[in-house]
């Protein structure tokens, strides 16, 4: 009979929507955000903002923000990030921490289902004390890494007034 009306069909596909749209929304949900700005009322686009403590350097919280598109399948890869000292920085917190050239991952983020992720990376720069935190993209972009750069100066702390 034309026009006849599936329940079957359309339960199984509000359903299916429904779930679908769940996914999308706890994807969004991030313990560490402290900020959502939408860009606009025709974009599903918005600027997310982390703050993120350093696990070992616990005196360290960084602010990182990056656009999130809730119905695409990759975010882009542009991020901003700023740390500051929140915190005690002990000499303790500084002997535990990787102090190769290439430092540690601290914090990781996908931003799409094919494998590109955000990356949080501490290095330790001895010979000016300070710590430096890089945000960037696995993911080559427009023939790029997207990268962004902050760092906190370790003078007047536990760790430059008493190092061990």
């Amino acid at each position: 009979m034309k026009g006849t009306f599936k329940s079957g069909t359309f339960v199984k596909s509000t359903v299916l929507g429904l779930l679908v749209a769940s996914v999308f929304t706890l994807a969004g949900c991030s313990d560490s955000e402290v900020g959502d700005v939408s860009l606009g009322l025709f974009t599903t686009k918005d600027i997310k903002i982390d703050a993120l403590q350093d696990p070992i350097v616990t005196g360290v919280t960084c602010h990182i923000s990056s656009i999130e598109a809730n119905l695409d399948l990759s975010d882009p890869s542009d991020s901003s990030i700023a740390c500051r000292q929140t915190g005690p920085i002990t000499a303790e917190m500084l002997n535990a921490i990787d102090k190769s050239d290439s430092g540690e991952v601290i914090f990781k983020k996908s931003k799409s289902v094919f494998f590109k992720n955000m990356k949080l990376r501490r290095i330790y720069d001895a010979d000016s004390k300070t710590l430096i935190y890089l945000s960037y993209s696995t993911k080559e972009t427009s023939g790029s890494y997207k990268h962004s750069l902050s760092t906190v100066p370790l003078w007047e702390t536990l760790a430059f007034k008493n190092p061990t």
